[in-house]
């Protein structure tokens, strides 16, 4: 199950997430992932200090996906890919996607942020977000 989140609401998503994980990539392939905040600023992700092999990996393969895990069990992840550069010792990563995911399999789960249970007068469980 995956729910589509406008990129221009990141911030506000963010707001049900703690701390989650930049994944990037090196040259040979290697996925490397490091800990990050949940910082926006202008409408992009900064990662404060990622370390010198994420930024590595940044100038040599820019597409990036941020990972905020769930707070609770069998809860939504969100998904944030974008294109990062470094700037400094940080890296940018400015989003042109975003879902919130989780498995068929944890339908049961707690509903979706900002969800109401309800759209359009369907009652559709814990699967359903807002469309705004």
């Amino acid at each position: 199950m995956s729910i589509p989140v406008d990129v221009a609401d990141l911030a506000r998503a963010l707001d049900d997430f703690g701390a989650g994980y930049l994944l990037s990539t090196s040259a040979d392939g290697r996925v490397k992932a490091v800990t990050i905040e949940r910082e926006v600023v202008d409408g992009a992700l900064l990662v404060t200090g990622p370390g010198r092999g994420s930024c590595a990996n940044v100038t040599g393969q820019p597409s990036v996906t941020a990972l905020f895990p769930p707070l609770e069990s069998r809860g939504f992840t969100l998904l944030v890919d974008g294109t990062a550069e470094v700037v400094g010792e940080d890296v940018r990563l400015t989003p042109t996607s975003a879902v919130l995911h989780r498995p068929a399999s944890h339908f049961d789960g707690p509903a979706a942020p900002g969800a109401s249970g309800h759209v359009s007068g369907h009652d559709c469980g814990h699967d359903c977000a807002p469309v705004t």
